[in-house]
């Protein structure tokens, strides 16, 4: 369900899994994934309690708003990325930039501005995504 194109029913899904950790309730292995990626985020714990009102909200970038969901998601993606090596490589080059920072959740940061960048040419020049500039920017963060 985290896949949808529907922007409410994406968003409820970590609306959901903040709920049901804050109530002790069991989580699905996605919904643990949520919670844990939510754990280093206070800035966005109180506003995952927004329910409906939350799933509503705009974000405005050119504003300097960060669409917390948005942000989730790519935490989300990287870290599939890195559990499958896909693309191939990401797994040595996290590991390799993980030595410079000392941080994981940083690592997940600066490949996360790599990913962004990709996501936006995609949609800018209407062509598949790019993994070999994908890696060659994930390659100059290390350096």
């Amino acid at each position: 369900m985290l896949f949808s194109n529907d922007r409410q029913s994406h968003r409820r899904v970590f609306i959901t899994a903040w709920e049901k950790a804050q109530t002790g309730q069991t989580l699905a292995p996605l919904e643990h994934q949520i919670v844990q990626v939510l754990r280093q985020h206070p800035e966005y714990q109180a506003f995952m309690r927004h329910g409906d009102a939350a799933l509503e909200r705009d974000f405005h970038p050119q504003q300097g708003e960060t669409n917390p969901y948005l942000h989730l998601s790519l935490h989300l993606a990287i870290q599939d990325q890195l559990q499958l090596d896909q693309p191939a490589g990401i797994r040595g080059l996290y590991q390799e930039l993980l030595k410079i920072t000392g941080d994981a959740h940083e690592t997940e940061h600066r490949i996360m501005a790599c990913l962004a960048e990709g996501i936006w040419n995609l949609q800018q020049d209407r062509r598949p995504f790019d993994e070999s500039a994908y890696l060659e920017c994930v390659r100059g963060a290390c350096n």
